[in-house]
């Protein structure tokens, strides 16, 4: 896997509901950007509670989904380019079901590794101005995906993203997604148990996948 880069994005926090603020709006970088522990230089989140951090630290969206997402949003203009998702970047190629936990790329000349699938949450359908969006991204599995970065480095758009390392090939983070947060556990109780011996998960769900196992009687 060795894709074109199309866009770096970042964004800053501003007022988005009243006098909640996001920094989901992202643009274009111009020129090269520092990556470093916590993402993109000159990129930010506006709560720190539930965005960004090491194993949120940038946000892949792909591209691949921007005609599902016309075909069931119409005339949208934020999809018009990219960043309609609150993503830092974009590419033709990849997707939740040829990305694995765990894999390792080399993003411009820096270090990353897949972390875990986004877990979306209301503020994309206020951003789309509809409401379901964030159930088609649950039910359609389109969720993009969060890296953690292992060495740091510069990114900008053209640069490379080629995969490196391929760890655990069985955990494609479309089956990720489903197990711990698309109600399929109770039905993979195997997988739930497994799913523990992998270290690449971020915290947060790996919090979520004990819950899971207590709630359903394994490991």
């Amino acid at each position: 896997m060795d894709v074109p880069i199309q866009a770096v994005l970042v964004g800053k926090a501003r007022p988005f509901r009243g006098d909640e603020a996001s920094a989901i709006a992202k643009t274009p970088a111009a020129g090269a950007v520092v990556v470093g522990p916590l993402g993109l230089a000159g990129d930010e989140q506006a709560d720190r509670s539930v965005h960004g951090g090491i194993d949120k630290a940038i946000h892949h969206y792909p591209a691949d989904h921007y005609p599902h997402w016309r075909s069931r949003l119409g005339d949208a203009p934020l999809l018009d380019t990219a960043g309609a998702f609150g993503e830092n970047i974009a590419t033709t190629g990849l997707d939740e079901h040829n990305i694995c936990l765990g894999d390792r790329f080399r993003l411009g000349t820096a270090l990353v590794e897949v972390s875990q699938a986004r877990q979306p949450c209301w503020k994309l359908d206020h951003r789309f101005g509809v409401k379901g969006v964030m159930a088609e991204v649950v039910a359609s599995r389109r969720t993009g995906w969060y890296y953690r970065v292992l060495e740091p480095g510069t990114v900008q758009t053209g640069d490379r993203l080629n995969l490196v390392d391929r760890r655990w090939p069985n955990w494609p983070l479309a089956s990720l997604f489903g197990l711990l947060i698309g109600g399929e556990a109770k039905a993979r109780l195997a997988d739930l148990s497994a799913l523990r011996t992998v270290p690449a998960l971020a915290e947060t769900w790996k919090l979520r996948r004990a819950k899971l196992a207590a709630q359903f009687g394994v490991d």
